[in-house]
């Protein structure tokens, strides 16, 4: 659906972007990561033509946004990081005007922005001034403009910045909908919004891809120390005694007092699985267990991972 091909935007001497490729599936939700100035917005500014590479391919469905670029817009709906609307005008008129800009027909406008009104939660508010909405509403709006003319592709840049904790997990569960008929570039800064949302993640730095896959194979990468979450019934010491001294346990770490179980976060050593000599050492010392589970690695942690790694090779 989405493919970007050796793209590079050259500002004189610096490269915003540097021979970037990546591409995304019908109905998938990519996560588009990377630090600021790292080339994040140069990519959707470019993808949505509001600016040129200098060299390679973005292409829409088929369509170059260089050499078809009217075939290729029509595809796309995108939200920027501040909406662009216009605040004197009611909800109704402003979503009539981008219909106008977009070239829906008058005989299917009603129907269409009835559905997208009702899909985002702006119906009962449609004839209110866009100035006097909250913050909450505004983005709602926003992404209203952006589904205008049912694009295949949603590009949405930051859609929950600024907002508070309620809206925020509202405006996910909508993107998450929006996977069934749409593809959706995600780029924001809030990483735990990819893991909620996201099928795939790109990671840019310095104008170059860092590292790209999916959710689940980032946050079970192989190689990485293993993880358990582990609940036990007993002695803080005793437990701790005991964890500590298990065969391949490599740090064993306190997190809190539950009822009447200690909960540890217990590291083994690089690829080793140590839940049955837990289980075993732990029955020796008649130490129940209630609860034993797999921690994974976070996205934060592998961003951080990548974008150290980085800065390490160019020194």
């Amino acid at each position: 659906m989405i493919e970007i091909k050796n793209l590079t935007k050259q500002y004189g001497v610096i490269k915003a972007l540097d021979d970037v490729s990546f591409s995304v599936k019908k109905g998938e939700i990519l996560g588009f990561l990377g630090p600021n100035g790292a080339g994040k917005s140069t990519t959707m500014n470019i993808l949505t033509g509001y600016i040129s590479p200098t060299s390679g391919h973005a292409i829409i469905d088929g369509y170059d946004i260089i050499e078809n670029p009217k075939e290729a817009k029509k595809k796309i709906g995108y939200l920027p990081e501040l909406p662009p609307l216009y605040l004197d005008m009611t909800i109704k008129e402003y979503l009539n005007f981008i219909c106008d800009l977009k070239g829906v027909e008058q005989k299917k406008r009603k129907a269409q922005l009835d559905d997208i009104m009702y899909l985002v939660k702006i119906g009962d508010l449609r004839g209110r001034v866009i100035r006097n909405l909250s913050k909450g509403y505004k983005q709602r709006v926003g992404l209203a403009q952006a589904l205008v003319g049912n694009p295949e592709v949603l590009i949405l840049d930051e859609p929950t910045v600024g907002l508070d904790p309620k809206q925020i997990i509202e405006i996910r569960k909508l993107i998450g909908a929006l996977r069934h008929e749409h593809t959706i570039i995600l780029s924001t800064h809030i990483l735990s919004e990819v893991n909620a949302v996201c099928s795939n993640v790109v990671i840019i730095n310095k104008g170059k891809i860092a590292a790209s896959g999916s959710v689940s194979d980032f946050t079970s990468a192989e190689g990485t120390v293993n993880k358990f979450m582990i609940s036990i019934v007993g002695a803080k010491p005793a437990i701790q005694k005991v964890l500590e001294n298990c065969p391949g346990v490599r740090n064993v770490s306190f997190v809190r007092i539950d009822k009447d179980a200690c909960i540890f976060l217990v590291e083994s050593t690089r690829n080793l699985d140590v839940r049955r000599p837990l289980f075993n050492e732990l029955s020796r010392a008649s130490l129940p267990i209630l609860e034993l589970r797999p921690v994974g690695r976070t996205l934060e942690e592998i961003f951080i991972d990548v974008v150290n790694k980085d800065a390490v090779v160019e020194q």
